[in-house]
């Protein structure tokens, strides 16, 4: 939950909901579903009374009375809450009134400004999933998603393993994270925290000594299912990403199949934005695609081996660096092309479509 008092709460809001009270004021009448401001005249065991000023008394009983227990608890004759109208006028004269309701309202309210000034603020994580974290906003349920954790907070798993990531998750448990607020939709209760667009990981004086271009030396930190962190050789407290498609010209299924834990690495910066740098393996290699068109004609018969099967087809290794793919269109299924290709072994193909542009070999089996 955020680390704000009650006060602090209100206060924040306060500019809202005083725009809401003078509209009503200026209009002079009251509508169902209008934020007003009610000062607390009589607090009963199964009803209370509220000063609605010239809009007359109001009241809250019933489940109203029962949702809003917790915040008429330690209330005193005189105290002011902002109040949602349920009904204008009940049998007895009375405007009828929700606190919960308008409480809500405010604190999505709240919400929308700390995403609008990019504010960071502190959170206790009341619990995790596979998935990510969870914890609560002023009542509102909130998700701190594992990629948008910090480096230093990430889960670093051998393989990826999802039940080893909860495990590292649910250490975080009663934590207090920074973060801010990066995604909000009120109608589906959604609220996506950041954790690392919070808090950055680079240290500005350290930021300051590289550029787009520089080659580095680091260590290979950790290992995610979209890339593998880059420690700096000569700034151990300095770290960066180097996406799971900057890895490798060809096809990267899974980053450990190119690099390991404490691997020794050269890389080429080449992105430093919003306090981070990404780097890039590939750049440094010579890029295979470039002699494309005179090693493959299309036409042409080629041995390659099955290196996977996904949604579109089979991925077909040619050599160490170039990949092709037979679509699933030829075979009618994905269960018939499993029936007659197998991974990791070799076949005939023929060269149907080359576009080294795109990085894209089309093939046929050769029947």
């Amino acid at each position: 939950m955020i680390k704000q008092n009650h006060q602090e709460n209100f206060s924040r809001g306060a500019s809202s909901l005083d725009q809401l009270f003078k509209l009503n004021s200026a209009t002079n009448y009251l509508r169902e579903g209008d934020v007003i401001e009610a000062k607390l005249l009589k607090k009963q065991p199964a009803i209370c009374f509220f000063d609605l000023g010239a809009f007359g008394t109001g009241i809250i009983y019933g489940i109203e009375l029962i949702n809003a227990k917790h915040l008429l608890k330690d209330a005193k004759i005189g105290d002011v809450f902002p109040a949602k109208v349920i009904e204008l006028e009940n049998e007895d004269g009375y405007v009828e009134l929700s606190l919960v309701n308008a409480s809500q309202q405010k604190d999505w309210q709240e919400l929308k400004q700390l995403k609008e000034n990019g504010e960071t603020f502190e959170v206790e994580i009341t619990g995790a999933n596979s998935g990510g974290l969870m914890t609560e906003i002023k009542g509102v349920k909130a998700f701190l998603p594992v990629s948008q954790l910090s480096p230093s907070h990430y889960p670093r798993v051998e393989n990826a393993d999802k039940n080893k990531i909860l495990e590292e998750l649910k250490k975080l448990t009663g934590q207090t994270l920074t973060v801010k607020i990066i995604d909000l939709n009120q109608k589906a209760n959604k609220v996506i925290l950041s954790e690392k667009e919070a808090t950055g990981n680079i240290d500005n004086e350290a930021f300051k000594k590289y550029s787009v271009g520089d080659v580095v030396e680091g260590i290979i930190s950790g290992i995610a299912d979209f890339g593998a962190f880059f420690k700096f050789s000569d700034n151990p407290n300095l770290e960066g990403l180097i996406h799971i498609s900057e890895l490798s010209h060809r096809l990267v299924e899974n980053p450990k199949d190119i690099v390991k834990i404490n691997d020794v690495v050269k890389a080429k910066i080449i992105e430093i934005k919003d306090g981070r740098i990404s780097l890039s393996l590939k750049a440094l290699q010579p890029n295979p695609w470039d002699e494309v068109k005179e090693k493959y004609k299309e036409g042409q018969e080629a041995t390659g081996t099955v290196h996977s099967f996904n949604p579109f087809g089979a991925i077909v290794d040619l050599d160490l660096n170039i990949q092709g793919l037979i679509h699933v269109s030829e075979f009618g299924s994905i269960e018939e092309m499993k029936k007659t290709l197998e991974v990791d072994k070799s076949y005939q193909f023929i060269i149907s479509s080359v576009k080294p542009e795109e990085k894209r070999i089309i093939l046929k089996l050769k029947r």
